[in-house]
């Protein structure tokens, strides 16, 4: 039996809409079938545990593909205007770069609290602040200095700071409380954690900027040492801060052409929060126990379906 060309036209229609159909019926495994989203990766794990689990729904429960391009802070918001970067899924602070890219640029906007308050500051190992109990407050600091001195140090205290792309006002609170410390980088988080990991077992003496957010504090003990009291405005002038760190509401930032866009990706992290312990528990898989992001992910994901399935919109 002969069939007519336009019946054979009307059946690969008919394919061909089934086809698409189904394609967009998939939740899943069509990974990229709804475009890509950019996720800058910032330089510490609590960062890496919010994107691996931000990009393991996006790619395998909302067919997304996600890009996750490694990249300091600083040079996260630059891949707004060059399109390189779609979202920074944990920004602290950074007033500066937001007027530059949210309010003179318009490249990027502001989506909203992460969820979590971040802190950063000075911190000693618990078994000094229990043996010189005044060393808490900075005012004491100078007492103590010769505790800290260190090859990299020379006769002054050490100070050890984390990768030197991170928030720090350290080089000027040193000056400017009129500390005799100086600040020596550590290169990266998992050496400042190592060093603060020694100190505890060792109990060798350390001074150390650090901040929460993280994952390690439930196995390190650390005692906050206090500096002159954060007021707003105290740490306008970069040279002359000479107070605590503010407290920080952990945002979401994202490029301009991205939140236009209003897809159900840049919806889903709108709506994406969680709590530190959350957060915390994810860094620990990746930074304690070696797994992947996205096992530590999945892991995560497992025993809190209820918590990433309300992020999804509907």
């Amino acid at each position: 039996m002969q069939t007519s060309r336009r019946t054979l036209g009307r059946m690969a229609v008919a394919v061909a809409v089934l086809s698409l159909a189904l394609g967009a019926c998939s939740t899943g495994g069509g990974a990229g079938s709804k475009g890509t989203v950019k996720i800058a990766i910032n330089p510490w794990v609590g960062y890496a545990a919010d994107a691996a689990v931000v990009g393991y729904i996006l790619q395998n429960e909302m067919g997304y593909k996600v890009e996750k391009p490694e990249l300091k802070e600083e040079i996260s918001w630059q891949g707004f205007e060059s399109g390189t970067v779609d979202v920074i899924v944990e920004n602290w602070g950074h007033e500066s770069l937001k007027q530059t890219y949210i309010d003179e640029k318009k490249v990027a906007v502001r989506v909203g609290s992460t969820g979590r308050q971040g802190i950063i500051g000075w911190f000693v190992p618990q078994w000094m602040a229990d043996k010189y109990p005044d060393i808490t407050d900075s005012k004491n600091l100078n007492k103590y200095a010769d505790l800290f001195k260190t090859s990299e140090s020379g006769d002054k205290g050490q100070l050890l700071d984390g990768d030197p792309s991170y928030v720090t006002n350290d080089e000027a609170l040193v000056t400017n409380l009129k500390l005799n410390f100086k600040v020596v980088q550590g290169g990266s988080e998992a050496a400042l954690i190592t060093s603060l990991q020694q100190a505890q077992a060792q109990q060798k003496p350390l001074l150390a900027y650090f901040y929460s957010p993280q994952w390690a504090l439930h196995e390190i003990k650390l005692a906050h040492v206090n500096l002159p009291a954060y007021t707003p405005g105290c740490d306008a002038d970069p040279k002359k801060v000479a107070c605590e760190y503010p407290p920080y509401d952990l945002d979401k930032i994202a490029s301009k052409k991205f939140a236009d866009g209003n897809s159900t990706a840049y919806q889903f992290i709108k709506n994406f929060q969680w709590s530190n312990d959350d957060q915390n528990i994810v860094a620990g898989y990746i930074a304690r126990d070696n797994m992947t992001p996205d096992a530590a992910a999945k892991k995560w994901m497992d025993a809190n379906t209820d918590k990433w399935k309300a992020w999804i919109p509907k």
